[in-house]
């Protein structure tokens, strides 16, 4: 059997112009399933990093926070609804550099992956619109009554983007020769150093220093303009 090629792709901040994470809290407050208080867990960190006066790692771990601490008793339908109105929002506020990228590589046969920390929920629906193959992302427990528990499901294997990785090529059918990753934080390290084509697309200071040391690529987009660093 003839094995495909894998491409590995972060979405936000990668791909997607944003966080499908933060349009999502900001869509489950606007339909008051959040209550208008949620975006104080966030607001302090935003204001910094609009200010840059604070990093984005910050303000993104406190809508993390926001969505993990009321979530519970959100019902399945509703966050299902809210989810592809954000994507159907949103579709189209891609990188042109990374949406193409995906296009090419598909065009070549790649298997193409998506491995995120948003909700799978959102995920599917936005990678779906770009071809991708398989989406990996956050899933939450859901109760009898259909209603969040507020528990993640498979923490160990969500938040080690490798082992999704590993279990991905452990299934069959991929190979890692020739392999492309695409990624933008320092959480794209692990699986960035198992591809043959590493590509660091817009990275923070942590990925920028560690592919400078690595000789991995560094590819910006900025306005109209994509250049390699």
């Amino acid at each position: 059997m003839i094995k495909k090629k894998v491409a590995i792709f972060d979405i936000d901040g990668t791909i997607f112009r944003s966080s499908l994470l933060i349009k999502l809290v900001d869509a489950l407050i606007r339909e008051g399933i959040f209550k208008p208080g949620v975006a104080d867990i966030y607001k302090k960190a935003h204001e910094d990093w609009l200010n840059r006066d604070g990093g984005y790692e910050a303000y993104i771990k406190g809508v993390v926070m926001a969505f993990d601490r009321n979530i519970q008793g959100v019902s399945y339908s509703d966050l299902r609804r809210i989810a592809h109105r954000v994507v159907v929002e949103n579709k189209s506020r891609t990188y042109r550099y990374t949406r193409d990228l995906v296009r090419d590589l598909k065009g070549k046969g790649y298997y193409v992956m998506a491995i995120s920390h948003s909700p799978k929920l959102a995920l599917e629906g936005f990678c779906k619109t770009l071809g991708f193959n398989k989406v990996y992302g956050l899933m939450y427990d859901v109760d009898k009554k259909g209603k969040f528990t507020g528990r993640f499901l498979f923490p160990d294997l969500i938040f080690s983007k490798d082992k999704i990785l590993e279990r991905a090529l452990g299934e069959g059918g991929l190979t890692l020769a020739g392999s492309v990753g695409v990624g933008d934080t320092e959480s794209d390290i692990p699986f960035l150093k198992m591809v043959k084509r590493p590509i660091c697309f817009n990275p923070n200071k942590k990925l920028y220093e560690h592919a400078k040391k690595s000789g991995w690529e560094i590819v910006v987009e900025r306005k109209d303009v994509i250049y390699k660093i």
